[in-house]
């Protein structure tokens, strides 16, 4: 928590304040807590974290939690509730009266809050020093991550076994003698496998052909056969809250040539990238040795080919700090990103292959093991 100490004294702040439900990265980091109703977290300048909540959730809160914990009626809630009708106000009025008069909010704080709360006090706007706190991973977090990471390339292996198991029917995959094998039920039986394994998925992209020029198209209907499918994965475990990603490229049957040249481009591409990891190298400067190198092979970067940045870090959310992309700061030990390197054509299809790791000071360990085969037999 020095990190918050330090935020505060440099902001002129009493104390940091957070009211969040654990569905808000940031509170659940700093809480250990899971909970879907938003609570307070105060952290007082050289006092410990304080974390307030209603009284049905205060047992579990003392066992769960990394906090002291108060009730919101020993906080006084109640009683200034009485006098003051208005939510917000008696939010704050409360929040005053156990945190002083001048506070650190992120900017996720509710805008009627941080209203109230200015009218309690000074208020200052706290600039991320929670996600950055949150970007170096201990190793109980990257060993999390892995876990998750394990999970997802089950997931993935069944994926890729579906198609590879296919027929193919006038051009299009068959699951069965009259069943086309379509994204949807790729995607469900990835979601039910990862549920079995403690982990969560939402959003799986399975997008074939034309679809995969879409980075981010879910993908809908029968997959076709010679065309690129694009599988995009990103559960969390139910337990931990950390999230895994990785994303792969296959073909039943024969691919175009452009999608052979454009997929061994992705490759090295992402190859060149993990190699050059290390502390001090900046996001920035990865993104950018991948640009020249798509521009050196052909693939202009603009409104097609390229089209996103190279990474960005996962943890308790699927996409943070740090960032691989235009504005992008230096590599620290203890930073888990992804590494995912994408070409999109309409009219020719996408391309998209992403492994995650974990810097280290010797380089980057990467965590993803799948393997990389873009034509299945």
């Amino acid at each position: 928590m020095d990190a918050l100490d330090a935020a505060c004294a440099a902001a002129g702040a009493g104390a940091y304040v957070m009211f969040a439900s654990s569905e808000e990265a940031d509170l659940r980091y700093l809480t250990g807590f899971t909970i879907h109703d938003p609570v307070v977290f105060i952290k007082k300048r050289n006092e410990p974290p304080l974390l307030i909540v209603p009284q049905m959730e205060y047992a579990r809160a003392v066992a769960e939690s990394s906090c002291s914990v108060m009730t919101r009626a020993d906080a006084g809630y109640f009683e200034i509730a009485k006098e003051e009708p208005d939510r917000w106000r008696a939010l704050a009025a409360m929040i005053a009266r156990v945190a002083g008069d001048s506070y650190l909010l992120p900017a996720s704080t509710p805008f009627a809050l941080g209203q109230a709360l200015a009218a309690a006090g000074a208020v200052h706007l706290d600039s991320g020093t929670v996600a950055g706190m949150r970007s170096i991973k201990r190793p109980d977090e990257i060993a999390a991550i892995r876990e998750v990471q394990r999970r997802t390339e089950a997931a993935m292996a069944l994926a890729v076994g579906m198609i590879a198991r296919a027929g193919v029917r006038d051009g299009v995959l068959m699951a069965g003698d009259e069943t086309p094998l379509t994204s949807a039920a790729v995607r469900q039986e990835m979601h039910i496998a990862l549920l079995r394994s403690g982990c969560r998925a939402a959003d799986t992209i399975i997008s074939c052909g034309e679809e995969s020029a879409m980075p981010h198209r879910t993908g809908d209907g029968p997959l076709l056969a010679g065309q690129p499918i694009v599988i995009d994965v990103f559960p969390r475990s139910e337990k931990t809250g950390y999230y895994a990603d990785m994303s792969r490229t296959v073909v039943k049957g024969e691919p175009s040539p452009e999608i052979r040249e454009m997929y061994a481009a992705v490759g090295e591409a992402k190859r060149r990238a993990m190699a050059a990891i290390r502390p001090g190298v900046a996001g920035k400067e990865l993104y950018q040795m991948v640009v020249d190198y798509f521009a050196e092979c052909g693939y202009a970067s603009g409104s097609s080919g390229f089209v996103h940045s190279l990474g960005h870090g996962v943890g308790l959310d699927v996409h943070e700090f740090p960032l691989l992309g235009p504005a992008g700061g230096e590599l620290q030990a203890g930073h888990v990103v992804t590494v995912e390197p994408g070409l999109y054509f309409p009219g020719t299809g996408g391309v998209r292959l992403e492994d995650m790791g974990v810097v280290t000071v010797d380089g980057f360990d990467p965590f993803t093991r799948f393997s990389e085969v873009l034509v299945l037999e």
